[in-house]
């Protein structure tokens, strides 16, 4: 028998030639489709992670635990300077008690053998304690006799001539002033001299 010989149209190359691309464009898409899944799959959400709300939430209660601690803060902190304006003097008040005790003291021994030198003694004793106390809490006297006069420490209550004193110098503490490190508690309250007497001034 004879066999017929392929014609153009049938020959295995050909055949195969129309095969090929058809095999290629099916692993494409697999492979485009495998992509997809996997980027699905990664954009999945995870269940393990918190949400958008319960981190709101957890935000939300921290922000209000601030708040409240901030208040119980600024609380506190009113009460401290509230105490500190109240008792401030306390520690003053407790050194101050001796020399009460004292005056107690003289003034009873004063009392019980009527000798004013006693008594004088005395209170030259608690003015001592005094003037150690005021010292330990910063506060000391105006040093003004013999000064020039400065209105931010004296209080001038009298002007006067003086051969002792130049003129605008402090001639007589009247009153002691005294300073709490370098504010002014009480100004000293002082005659100023207005130098030495003039013939006229003499005269008259």
């Amino acid at each position: 028998m004879a066999v017929k010989p392929p014609t153009k149209d049938e020959t295995p190359a050909e055949k195969g030639s129309d095969q090929q691309p058809t095999a290629q464009v099916d692993a494409e898409a697999e492979a485009i489709a495998g992509a997809v899944a996997a980027a699905c799959e990664e954009n999945q959400p995870d269940s393990d992670e918190p949400s958008l709300e319960d981190e709101l939430a957890a935000e939300k209660d921290r922000l209000l635990r601030l708040r409240a601690e901030m208040e119980n803060l600024r609380n506190r902190t009113a009460r401290e300077v509230n105490d500190e304006r109240r008792y401030g003097a306390l520690p003053l008040l407790r050194d101050l008690l001796p020399t009460t005790d004292n005056i107690d003291r003289a003034i009873e021994a004063a009392e019980q053998s009527n000798e004013a030198a006693s008594l004088l003694e005395g209170f030259k004793l608690v003015k001592q304690q005094l003037t150690t106390i005021f010292e330990q809490h910063g506060c000391k006297p105006i040093d003004a006799l013999g000064q020039p006069f400065d209105p931010q420490i004296h209080e001038a209550i009298l002007q006067q001539p003086s051969d002792e004193q130049p003129a605008n110098h402090v001639l007589l503490v009247t009153q002691v002033g005294y300073l709490l490190h370098d504010r002014v508690v009480r100004p000293a309250q002082v005659i100023i001299s207005s130098g030495p007497a003039t013939e006229e001034s003499t005269e008259a």
